[in-house]
Order: structure tokens, then C-alpha cells, then sequence
């Protein structure tokens, strides 16, 4: 019995394996006004991902900024989203993505383009592994809405054999 155990612990440890990276977008101290005063307290907006196609945004609130800086992390693991890339490293197509006022656009680009885009955003699609895409934000200039946006934006992501299979036909016949 105690080899099974073992055995178990080991493939766990190798599905822990994957290489996560986080980047803290924002650390705000925020206030909360109660009976005897304000309540002092911290905000995190940490971005996680693995350069492979998969990435999430968490927001951890916390009295210590490393408590919410965990929260944060555990928030974004949670929130993990699978992302369709090119060979290129790119996206498949363009894409819009909304999340409060912020409004996020994303066009492909050719090899050797790098990632052409601002603040959180950038953030956002690097760790998510993109390397060639023009990506502008609009509407709003706060970080957490930006990169919700751009999230939003990579899962209305779809690959030409997904689109083959909802329409039935082969994917040679798209190229047409």
C-alpha cells in the first residue's frame, strides 16, 4: 500500500510541474469606513499564466499586501482560460473583448512583430504566450477592466477546425 501512495505523489507533483508566472498588474491600498474609523486594507491585480496557451486574472483583497497578493494568485487559477494559438504564436483571428467601459482589439501579426499592445494588456497576452499581435485598448485606462477585457477577447477565440465542425464541412472547403 505504501508504493501506491508514492506512486500517486509523484504524478501529482508531475501535473504541478507546469511553469506558472505571475505579474502583479496593481497593488491599490483601499479604505473602508467603519464604526471606530477606516478599515485599512490592500487590493492585488495578479495575472497568471504559462506562456502555453493558458492564462487568468485574479483580484485579492487582503490587510497585508502579500496575503492579497496570494488571494490574488489563488483568484487567477480559478479564473484560468485556454487560449487557441497559430504556429506563428499569434492569434487565429481578430477580435473585440469588453469588460465594464474598457474595450480591448486584437489583430494577428506576421513573425517577428512582437507584442504590440499597452499596460495590462500586454501583460495579459504575454502570459497567456502570444508573440506577434497589435492589441489597443479604448474606453477606459483602469487595469482590472483592461485585462478582463483582453480575456474576454482570447475566448471568443476560435481555430479552423472548430469552425469546420460547427458548420459540418471539411476544413479544406474554409480555404475556398
Amino acid at each position: 500500500m505504501n508504493k501506491q501512495k508514492h506512486g500517486t505523489k509523484g504524478n501529482k507533483a508531475k501535473e504541478k510541474d507546469t511553469t506558472w508566472q505571475e505579474r502583479v498588474i496593481q497593488i491599490r491600498r483601499v479604505s473602508k469606513v467603519v464604526k471606530g474609523g477606516k478599515k485599512l486594507s490592500f487590493r492585488a491585480i495578479v495575472v497568471i499564466g504559462n506562456e502555453k496557451g493558458q492564462v487568468g486574472v485574479g483580484v485579492g483583497k487582503a490587510s497585508d499586501v502579500i496575503g492579497a497578493v496570494k488571494k490574488g494568485v489563488a483568484d487567477g487559477k480559478k479564473q484560468l482560460i485556454e487560449v487557441s494559438l497559430t504556429k506563428a504564436n499569434s492569434i487565429t483571428h481578430r477580435t473585440n473583448g469588453s469588460s465594464g467601459g474598457a474595450k480591448v482589439i486584437m489583430r494577428p501579426a506576421a513573425p517577428g512583430t512582437g507584442v504590440i499592445a499597452g499596460g495590462a494588456v500586454r501583460t495579459v497576452l504575454e502570459l497567456a504566450g502570444v508573440k506577434n499581435i497589435l492589441a489597443k485598448q479604448l474606453g477606459s485606462s483602469s487595469p482590472l477592466n483592461n485585462a478582463r477585457a483582453t480575456v474576454d477577447a482570447l475566448e471568443t477565440l476560435r481555430t479552423f477546425s472548430e469552425v469546420a465542425q460547427e458548420r459540418d464541412i471539411p476544413i479544406e472547403q474554409l480555404y475556398q
